[in-house]
């Protein structure tokens, strides 16, 4: 299956944002569970993370995606992309 990447910048207060991240790895989790391979994360010295998943085509993405509790919650703005791996 193909990789994707959710990368996303925070457009909230922090305060706001912490009250999702719970419901955000949950839901990770979930996406483990279900055979995405999901990993998330968050850049060290810059506001944002990233989210990287297996889906089947850039449409389960975009789905995987807008089921994301920072989404829909808006608390981040995003883009996806496919990552094409060249080397494991």
């Amino acid at each position: 299956m193909p990789w994707f990447a959710k990368i996303e910048k925070g457009i909230v207060e922090k305060t706001i944002f912490d009250q999702y991240v719970p419901d955000h790895i949950a839901y990770v989790q979930e996406l483990i569970a279900k055979g995405h391979k999901a990993q998330t994360g968050y850049w060290k010295k810059h506001q944002g993370g990233m989210l990287l998943f297996e889906a089947s085509s850039m449409s389960e993405a975009q789905k995987i995606v807008a089921q994301d509790p920072l989404i829909k919650n808006n608390c981040v703005s995003y883009e996806i992309y496919q990552w094409c791996i060249v080397a494991e």
